[in-house]
């Protein structure tokens, strides 16, 4: 009940009650963006087409119209989550920088929706819009004359070290609160900085020898 009595009322309203009666107009933007509103609020298994429409104040299958299925959503959820991920690199920037600036980044887009954490570490990023988002740190690769190939490993070598770091930090069981205490958020930060560190460092030293031999 709310204040006032009245039974069935929640403390996030539906789309269907904010349009009070009015047809919604929606369109796949908009599905993505209360997709990723869900899951941000309740986890990735309260996301069905089902629930997703009565969000929006429509029909589960008005929604096949703008995304075919729930894996298209998902799919889509996780390039909005993606093109969160900014980076605005000087002209000239090293690459271990652009790399340091990508994977703090990264990870603070993940821990912002760390309910969405297991969507990204199961479905993969679009081609597209992965590359859109890598392109400033190839570029760094690229002009200390790093090949693609061994730039790519390296990119995504650290993006699956961000992603673990960010499962460990934000995995709890089932409903549970994903917000870890401040001492452990202060604990997981030296843990990442600490490792990433290491990382780019070992990194930095096999490219300089394998260029050099």
């Amino acid at each position: 009940m709310n204040e006032h009595g009245s039974p069935g009322s929640t403390d996030r309203p539906t789309a269907a009650r904010r349009r009070a009666g009015r047809p919604a107009r929606i369109d796949a933007a908009a599905v993505t963006a209360a997709a990723v509103a869900l899951i941000d609020a309740e986890g990735l298994e309260a996301l069905t087409m089902r629930r997703l429409g009565t969000e929006l104040g429509v029909t589960a299958m008005s929604l096949y119209r703008h995304l075919p299925n729930r894996d298209a959503v998902l799919a889509s959820a996780v390039n909005l989550l993606i093109a969160e991920v900014r980076l605005d690199l000087p002209p000239g920037t090293d690459w271990p920088t652009a790399l340091h600036a990508f994977a703090t980044a990264y990870r603070r887009m993940l821990l912002a929706h760390p309910r969405a954490v297991p969507l990204l570490a199961t479905h993969p990023v679009d081609e597209d819009h992965g590359r859109g988002l890598i392109a400033p740190l190839l570029t760094a690769f690229a002009d200390a004359g790093v090949p693609d190939e061994e730039a790519l490993t390296a990119v995504q070598s650290v993006a699956v070290f961000v992603l673990g770091h960010a499962l460990a930090q934000t995995g709890t069981p089932p409903g549970a609160d994903p917000a870890p205490a401040a001492a452990a958020t202060a604990y997981y930060d030296h843990w990442f900085a600490a490792g990433l560190d290491t990382f780019l460092l070992g990194l930095h030293h096999r490219l300089a020898a394998e260029q050099l031999g």
